[in-house]
């Protein structure tokens, strides 16, 4: 089975797909926009943690088109489970550069309001989110809401046990949720042909799910089709599994080395069909896009890179009472006299410094 695409990656646009697009110079721009400011972010964010501003971060690198294009597909008020490395996802939906940087830096172990922006906090155990998006999308569906749940996950995750529990879950109890896979080829450094015999969206088919199968750096095939599976799921379908076609081209993480598992001309060939060098292409053949268009939005995407060094350079750094502060949602006296007792143990070991039992 061939993926679906509407736009090869020499940025021509192609006919017969089982979907269809209104593609126009407002929506390519508006695409390449999010996918270029994401990159941007990305970027800066990495430069930020080989700096040691930041303990970590997980590149999205050439999986712009499949976030962009998934996320813009549904609506404001649906509610969205990202792992940890929906950069563009994040934009979209608002949350600002210091939001998402701070867990990064080690300051919060969240950073923005997930009920504000529609968007959950990232999760970093694998396959995890997927069981809260299937739980979540079970109260939706009680309420009568209409609301479609987005939950994001990589191949890796797949082969999680939560991953297939939330399936059965989900299939079984027609949740409306969208089960939106980022296939990038490596689970760290173990392929996805060592991790399963068959393609991922066919385990879908296993489970009672609609499936389809999307070139993952097509962004137009990815908003297509996200779009159709969520104006099926409202109309009752229950819940869809894409297996979107990506890659990861940079590291898994800042910490890892991908030279040492995988070879540069794998990378190249990948490469050469980066989602945003594939879109532009259409737009200047098209002359959709000229070099003043390119140009603010590199302007955008510097003031952007800007706006995070400083967003992330002004996190305030957490005092020694926060470790106790959200235990528990309200507070109970063992944990009480333990924050005291901490604090005055801190105050033994410095009387210069002060700290403020009321943090």
């Amino acid at each position: 089975m061939e993926p679906i695409q509407l736009l090869t990656p020499d940025g021509e646009l192609r006919d017969g797909a089982d979907v269809s697009l209104k593609v126009d110079a407002s929506i390519c721009r508006d695409f390449h926009r999010r996918m270029q400011l994401a990159r941007r972010l990305d970027d800066e964010a990495t430069a930020l943690q080989r700096q040691g501003e930041l303990g970590l971060w997980c590149r999205s690198l050439g999986q712009e088109a499949a976030q962009v294009g998934s996320i813009t597909a549904i609506e404001h008020r649906d509610y969205v489970f990202p792992t940890f490395r929906e950069h563009a996802a994040a934009l979209y939906r608002g949350v600002q550069p210091g939001e998402l940087l701070a867990l990064w830096r080690g300051i919060t172990h969240g950073g923005w309001d997930p009920a504000g922006y529609r968007f959950h906090l990232y999760t970093l155990s694998l396959g995890a989110q997927l069981l809260h998006a299937t739980g979540y999308g079970m109260g939706v569906r009680r309420d009568g809401a209409d609301e479609v749940v987005l939950a994001y996950f990589g191949d890796g995750a797949a082969s999680q046990g939560d991953a297939n529990e939330a399936f059965n879950w989900a299939a079984t109890m027609s949740v409306p949720v969208i089960f939106f896979c980022q296939n990038n080829y490596w689970a760290i450094s173990t392929p996805v042909g060592q991790q399963t015999r068959a393609p991922l969206h066919q385990r879908g088919r296993g489970f009672g799910m609609e499936t389809y199968l999307v070139d993952g750096n097509d962004v137009l095939a990815v908003h297509a089709v996200t779009y159709q599976a969520a104006q099926a799921i409202r109309r009752g379908a229950g819940p869809v599994l894409i297996e979107a076609i990506t890659y990861r081209m940079a590291g898994h993480s800042t910490s890892d080395d991908p030279s040492r598992y995988r070879s540069p001309g794998e990378v190249d060939l990948w490469r050469a069909r980066d989602p945003i060098d594939r879109l532009e292409r259409l737009m200047r053949r098209q002359g959709w896009a000229d070099d003043d268009f390119l140009a603010d939005v590199r302007r955008e995407a510097d003031d952007l890179a800007a706006e995070t060094r400083r967003a992330c350079l002004a996190l305030p750094r957490p005092g020694p009472a926060e470790l106790f502060r959200h235990v528990y949602a309200d507070v109970v006296p063992h944990l009480e006299r333990q924050r005291e007792q901490y604090l005055a143990y801190l105050a033994d070991l410095d009387p210069v410094q002060s700290f403020d039992s009321s943090e």
